[in-house]
């Protein structure tokens, strides 16, 4: 099976008090960074964190 990147190069930063959202088309990774972002699912490389936790090993502290 082929390698498929579901999220690549994001860097998303978003200042406290501030509103955003995913647009983008189905497929374009929005559901999979929201899952990796709250904990749910692992990335499988790089760094996620959350007001300067890291989401997968500080998922409690945020």
């Amino acid at each position: 099976f082929d390698t498929v990147h579901a999220v690549r190069d994001l860097d998303l930063e978003v200042r406290s008090g501030s509103r955003f959202g995913f647009l983008g088309p189905n497929g374009a990774g929005k559901t999979t960074t929201v899952r990796i972002l709250s904990g749910l699912l692992k990335q499988t490389s790089g760094k996620a964190t959350v007001c300067g936790y890291d989401v997968s090993t500080q998922r409690d502290e945020i």
